[in-house]
């Protein structure tokens, strides 16, 4: 007898394409990738060299592989700024989808993802914020909910990139949405799960500098930033996010709480070994995001694959992404104006302007 094998295929061969395509082909038992499309001819080649060997049909156009066979999944890996198209594209073909962060850099083009899920019950759409699947923050999680620092009030978190020299943060700035929402989307989101989902932001403020990328003023973004989350039930969140790390990746968060603290990560390290020598000790800390959250990803695909075949609640309230994001631009607009942004309890801008 067969088990079932969810069908599914990898919109993207890029960056995170390539990841998602072979989690999705090497680590999800119960998912099996039939399909990948990209329109890139070097994205294309990689792909018939590391996929098609095992029966996974290549596309250079997204339409056509929406139209591919038995399909019934798609995982939106390609570029941000199809991420709503591609996903709302799927969800019209009765597709499940899994979207790479963020939906887009947009709040209205987010929200439209959620409302064509909104047609579709039936089909599950999440947006894979990583860090939710990764074991230490799942512990940390676990244990806020069981009480061990009593009521959390503070959240500071960060993601920092290592410096790449090659300028390649200056020439993806034009399209990123800015550092709030290309780093910061993912500590943003651990606030709204460990302050939970509902929770009313007040008041966002943010300033930053460009230290080593002065270039970056020209698309409106900085290669450091601070932030400051204020909620209506006193609850605050603080960022910090910077492209010029000169070890390496530093992603790090602490739940602060009336009874204790929790901390992911203070101390980042690449895996147990310390070397001791001449100049002292030391210790090698991961590279890229990828190094720190490989295991996470893989995690996320198995769980979503499971989601589907047992029609199982997803992990990840959609909603939460549009939150996630309308937080970040405004993190970044109040960055690049100096001003404070205000907002009611509904979650309106004092002043009437939208985003």
């Amino acid at each position: 007898m067969s088990v079932p094998r969810l069908k599914i295929g990898c919109a993207g061969l890029g960056r995170m394409g390539k990841r998602h395509a072979l989690n999705f082909l090497q680590r999800t038992p119960r998912a099996e990738l039939v399909a990948a499309s990209t329109p890139d001819p070097v994205e294309l080649e990689w792909g018939k060299e590391h996929l098609e060997p095992f029966g996974v049909r290549l596309y250079q156009n997204y339409d056509d592989m929406l139209k591919h066979e038995g399909l019934e999944a798609i995982v939106v890996a390609s570029a941000t700024a199809v991420h709503a198209e591609q996903a709302i594209k799927a969800i019209n073909a009765n597709k499940h989808v899994l979207c790479e962060k963020p939906l887009s850099t947009s709040v209205k083009v987010s929200q439209s993802v959620v409302d064509a899920a909104n047609t579709k019950p039936n089909l599950k759409v999440m947006c894979g914020f990583s860090r939710r699947f990764d074991n230490s923050y799942r512990d940390a999680f676990n244990k806020m909910q069981a009480g061990a620092i009593g009521a959390p009030s503070i959240l500071r978190s960060q993601t920092c990139d290592k410096l790449d020299p090659s300028g390649f943060f200056v020439a993806y700035a034009e399209f990123s949405g800015g550092i709030f929402v290309d780093c910061s989307i993912h500590d943003i989101d651990l606030t709204l799960w460990f302050f939970g989902a509902n929770s009313k932001v007040k008041s966002v403020s943010a300033v930053g500098n460009t230290a080593v990328e002065p270039d970056l003023r020209k698309h409106n973004d900085r290669d450091n930033a601070v932030g400051l989350v204020e909620f209506h039930d006193g609850k605050i969140a603080y960022f910090y996010a910077s492209r010029m790390m000169a070890a390496g990746q530093e992603d790090t968060t602490e739940i602060i709480g009336t009874k204790g603290k929790l901390a992911v990560n203070t101390q980042p390290q690449m895996n147990l070994v310390h070397l001791s020598d001449q100049s002292g000790v030391r210790r090698e800390i991961p590279q890229t995001y990828w190094d720190r959250f490989e295991y996470a990803f893989v995690t996320e695909a198995n769980e979503f694959t499971a989601a589907v075949l047992d029609n199982k609640a997803l992990p990840l309230d959609l909603t939460s992404a549009v939150q996630a994001v309308r937080i970040g631009a405004a993190l970044q607009e109040a960055m690049v104006s100096g001003q404070k942004i205000f907002f009611d309890e509904s979650g309106s801008r004092v002043e009437g302007s939208k985003l």
